[in-house]
């Protein structure tokens, strides 16, 4: 668990633009996330992402948003979900080529969170993984789908988020434990789900 401290840093890096390490899903069994504000997913952002996460690389939106981009879970039950609730993928209808580069996986994920955006502007199947989040947060719901999106709010940076799961060098899916180095070499802020949380607890409403 991350102390207070360590999260207002996380959060300053959110607002900023940086990528973050989000720690404490509850419903993965502890898996741990790089993760971004979706305004500020560029390519090099993604790049990171697919380089040092390796896990599949996800668009987190609110319940209203996907209903704007005409999207709905692929699985409703969650006893059919593995825990990420998935749309259908999506790509950007226009101003991209093959769509798996990390150029075109950044120009779908801005064209599917501008305010204007509708299912017109989005074609499927895609390369981008949309994730729709409960509207309760992550009060509702102890996850990083969540809990990306009230980081995102709290920080002012938007109301959508990538995240990508990290795996170690083995192939298995990491936990925080693993991140040491990565962390280190790349002076990654780490934000707790619990720490979240509590913030969330302290604040109105």
């Amino acid at each position: 668990m991350t102390t207070q401290a360590d999260f207002d840093r996380a959060l300053a890096d959110v607002a900023a633009g940086r990528i973050v390490v989000l720690s404490g899903d509850r419903l993965r069994g502890g898996d741990v996330d790089l993760m971004i504000a979706a305004r500020h997913a560029d390519a090099a952002a993604i790049n990171f992402m697919a380089t040092h996460g390796r896990g599949l690389i996800c668009l987190t939106v609110t319940p209203d948003h996907a209903i704007r981009l005409g999207l709905s879970l692929v699985n409703a039950g969650t006893e059919r979900q593995t825990g990420r609730p998935f749309a259908r993928s999506i790509e950007a209808k226009t101003g991209v080529s093959t769509g798996i580069s990390a150029a075109d996986r950044a120009r779908t994920v801005q064209v599917a969170i501008d305010a204007a955006a509708t299912a017109d502007d989005i074609v499927s199947p895609g390369h981008v993984f949309p994730l729709i989040a409960q509207s309760g947060g992550v009060r509702a719901r102890q996850s990083a789908v969540e809990a990306s999106i009230d980081l995102c709010r709290m920080a002012g940076a938007g109301e959508a988020a990538v995240i990508c799961s990290i795996l170690r060098d083995d192939g298995e899916m990491a936990r925080i434990d693993d991140l040491a180095d990565l962390i280190a070499e790349h002076s990654l802020a780490v934000a707790d789900i619990t720490a979240l949380m509590a913030r969330l607890e302290g604040a109105p409403g």
